[in-house]
C-alpha cells in the first residue's frame, strides 16, 4: 500500500493533502468531488508535461490531460492500487492517448517547453543564453527520436521514473526499458556529435555558392 508522503507538483495545502492516494480513489469512487479534485491537483501537471513532451503541443497536451483525467474518472472502480501506483496508471493513460492522438492527426509538431520549467542558476548573460541554446538543441533532437525511445528518455531521464515503473508503463520487460534508453541516450549522443562537427554561419552572412 502507498504510505501518505509530499507531492512535488502540488499546490497549496488542502483537507485532502495528507490523504493516500488508495484512499483518495476510494472516497473519489464513492462518489466525493473533493477526492478527486485532489487527485487531479496532485497529479494533473506530471500529466501534462508527460504529453506536451511527447507531442510537442501545448493543445494536444491539454486535451491529453483532459482526457486522461476523464478516462479516470469512468473507470476509478476499475483501478487496482496493489496493481500499480496511481501515478503508474495515470502516465499509461497519458501514453495511450497521445499516441492515439498523434496517429490520428499523423503529423508531429516540435517540442515546446516553457523557460519557466527549466530555470537557470546563473546571473552570466552569455551563460544563459549558451545553457537556452543547448537546451532547445536537445529539445529538437528529442523531438526527432522515434517514439520507443522518445517515451524511455522522458519518462527516465526527464521525468526520473525508475525502469520497474517505466516497464509497467509500457508494458515491455525492464531489461526492454533498458535497451531503449541505451539506444536513445546513444542516438541523443551522436545527433550532439553531428551538430557540432556541422560549420556555424553567423547571422546575415550567406554561404558562398561555388
Amino acid at each position: 500500500m502507498r504510505s501518505c508522503r509530499n507531492h512535488p507538483q502540488m499546490a497549496a495545502p488542502t483537507p485532502l493533502g495528507d490523504t493516500c492516494d488508495i484512499d483518495l480513489v476510494r472516497r473519489a469512487t464513492a462518489g466525493e468531488r473533493d477526492a478527486f479534485a485532489e487527485i487531479y491537483r496532485r497529479y494533473h501537471t506530471v500529466v501534462y508535461r508527460f504529453a506536451r513532451m511527447m507531442s510537442g503541443s501545448e493543445v494536444i497536451a491539454e486535451d491529453v490531460t483532459q482526457e486522461t483525467f476523464t478516462t479516470l474518472l469512468r473507470n476509478l472502480e476499475r483501478y487496482i492500487p496493489g496493481r500499480a501506483e496511481l501515478s503508474t496508471y495515470l502516465y499509461g493513460v497519458a501514453r495511450n492517448i497521445t499516441r492515439s492522438r498523434l496517429r490520428r492527426e499523423r503529423r508531429f509538431v516540435r517540442l515546446h517547453i516553457n523557460e519557466e520549467t527549466e530555470p537557470i542558476s546563473t546571473r552570466d548573460p552569455s551563460t544563459v543564453l549558451e545553457q537556452s541554446r543547448q537546451r532547445r538543441q536537445l529539445r529538437r533532437i528529442i523531438a526527432e527520436l522515434p517514439s520507443r525511445y522518445r517515451e524511455v528518455i522522458i519518462l527516465c531521464a526527464l521525468h526520473g521514473l525508475s525502469y520497474a515503473e517505466v516497464a509497467m508503463i509500457l508494458g515491455t520487460p525492464v531489461g526492454t526499458v533498458r535497451s531503449r534508453l541505451s539506444r536513445g541516450r546513444r542516438a541523443i549522443a551522436d545527433r550532439l556529435r553531428e551538430l557540432e562537427e556541422e560549420p556555424v554561419v553567423p547571422a546575415g552572412v550567406t554561404r558562398c555558392v561555388v
